[in-house]
């Protein structure tokens, strides 16, 4: 780069989103421009994003203080290798999702249907949410993360409701419920920080911290963990994912999946590793990432709706990061990068797959689809190698990211480590049984057989709509159906059995077919390169465990109190 000032380039992944937005606002008239002015500014933000990979790999962390303010009163904007990287693999799925997006509004508007997206507002919702994910990975001090949050929130608020259908307001109402309780707790604890501490910045306060009343640091701790682990949807506090998701269109869904945890999770690897890097609390880490595994893969095994597997694989895989940063350890913190990194991926393009097949099959419903692969050769190919790969099977990414984690935990070799060595490889095969199960019933299943079961559950919806009615005449009045009675008998049936009859497939537009191979394709690209990402993971990692190369970098020695 010669003499150029990269650190100038680390506004830039959050201005050009919030100036697209403003553009495509001020173009909410022409979808063809709206779309142009998108598609440039997430191709830019991939490659401002690329060149802070390679320049914080070669010269170490990039520091930027804004608004010319002595250090440390300012904001800092901070890329080392670990934010560097996640601001890279978020911008590409940013980028990757929009085009399926735009590829259903062009199909959908083909097709003179009500669309989903893309509406006027989704393109400037669109890039303020990618706008808050990536000031959320450059931010330097905890309230410019909190603001990180807060845009990406609201932007999100508006994308889970797109449409204005009952289920989104409903569960619209629980994601925002739930995000407004993690951002009080969230400020509650930056109130705490700066009051024990006089600080927010994150490099002084990897220094203050130390020198708290251990009490002290610990209610610090929590406060700041409970808040990330929400966002995080870590076991107890992931109840409200699974109602949440499935309910927004396809390109939101995908998005939501990929990267809104992924956040809260490198929110936790930072306070971890620089707040906290003795911490006591490794061993409840472990218990939760435990649990989150096993109660998120025991509900996925439960499901019979797509969505809803993927939902809780979902929260199961985010087990498997927190494993590697209870860990505590380097080998445990790059298996836990290296894992988030593949998952961002894998999920994301695993949610567009089944974008593709609610649009060909009519239905995302396990009871209703049958015959896609007869339907649909690619995209069968592609759900089948998405599959394997989050399944964990050789030599994919996803067998690489666990065997990392794995060898971590045993080298760390506490009971309780081998215990959660346990639980993840046990995690590993239900997952791939909730998976083959899709597999089998939704792609292979004879549509004359996925007709039978429509009509099965059709008939057994019309018995219990036929009881409930008798039984209010004999009670002498005339109630509303109970939740998932009358009501979903009559509309939720006869949608079955015209799902399993129709049996001509709807053509797959281009465009989200080509985005959807290329999300999946960019996981392959993982397993190629999957040697010097591991690299580049364990010097993240050792970066993050010594400290000193963040706290160097963005503090003069004179300030660094």
């Amino acid at each position: 780069m010669g003499d150029f000032p990269v650190p100038n380039l680390l506004p830039l992944p959050v201005l050009l989103p919030l100036l697209g937005a403003a553009l495509t606002l001020a173009f909410r008239r022409s979808d063809r421009l709206q779309r142009a002015v998108s598609i440039a500014v997430l191709g830019a933000v991939v490659v401002v994003a690329a060149v802070l990979v390679w320049q914080t790999d070669a010269r170490g962390p990039q520091v930027l203080w804004l608004g010319a303010w002595e250090e440390p009163l300012g904001i800092s904007l901070v890329a080392d290798r670990l934010s560097a990287l996640m601001l890279l693999v978020s911008s590409v799925v940013t980028l990757l999702v929009l085009l399926f997006a735009i590829g259903q509004g062009h199909a959908d508007s083909d097709d003179e249907v009500d669309r989903e997206t893309p509406l006027s507002i989704f393109h400037p919702t669109y890039l303020v949410l990618t706008a808050g994910v990536a000031n959320a990975f450059l931010a330097g001090d905890l309230f410019n993360l909190f603001v990180g949050f807060e845009i990406l929130l609201f932007s999100s608020y508006v994308l889970i409701t797109l449409g204005g259908a009952a289920s989104r307001i409903h569960a619209g109402t629980t994601y925002v419920v739930v995000s407004l309780l993690s951002s009080a707790l969230f400020l509650i604890g930056i109130a705490a920080t700066y009051a024990a501490t006089g600080t927010v910045n994150l490099a002084q306060l990897a220094i203050r911290i130390g020198g708290l009343d251990a009490g002290v640091a610990l209610v610090l701790q929590l406060c700041l963990l409970t808040a990330f682990a929400i966002k995080a949807a870590v076991f107890p506090m992931s109840a409200w994912l699974p109602d949440s998701y499935p309910t927004a269109p396809a390109p939101v869904t995908a998005v939501f999946a990929g990267l809104l945890t992924k956040v809260g999770v490198y929110a936790i690897i930072r306070i971890q590793t620089l707040l906290f890097p003795e911490s006591p609390l490794t061993g409840l880490l472990l218990w939760a990432a435990l649990l989150t595994m096993v109660i998120g893969i025991l509900g996925a095994v439960s499901q019979s709706g797509l969505k809803r597997i993927l939902s809780f694989t979902l929260v199961s895989h985010i087990g498997y990061m927190i494993f590697g940063i209870a860990l505590a350890t380097q080998a445990g913190t790059a298996g836990a990068i290296f894992y988030v990194v593949h998952h961002i991926t894998i999920q994301t393009s695993l949610f567009l797959i089944t974008g593709l097949v609610e649009r060909i099959g009519g239905s995302t419903s396990l009871h209703r689809l049958g015959g896609l692969a007869m339907a649909s050769p690619l995209l069968a190919t592609l759900f089948f190698v998405s599959a394997m790969n989050l399944s964990g099977i050789p030599p994919l990414s996803g067998f690489l990211a666990k065997i990392g984690l794995i060898d971590a935990g045993i080298a760390v070799g506490t009971p309780l480590a081998w215990v959660v060595v346990v639980g993840g490889i046990a995690t590993s095969l239900l997952t791939l049984y909730a998976l083959s199960k899709v597999w089998s019933q939704a792609f292979w299943r004879p549509l004359a057989e996925t007709r039978e079961v429509a009509e099965l559950a059709a008939e057994e919806a019309a018995d219990e709509a036929e009881q409930f009615e008798q039984a209010e005449r004999d009670a002498g009045r005339r109630a509303g159906p109970p939740p998932g009675g009358a009501a979903t008998a009559t509309l939720v049936a006869p949608t079955g059995v015209a799902a399993a009859v129709d049996t001509s497939p709807r053509a797959l537009p281009r465009m989200m077919l080509g985005a959807t191979a290329a999300m999946t394709a960019v996981g392959l690209v993982i397993t190629l390169v999957a040697g010097p990402l591991h690299a580049y993971t364990e010097r993240a990692a050792a970066d993050l465990q010594q400290r000193d190369p963040y706290i160097t970098s963005v503090l003069p020695e004179g300030v660094r109190r």
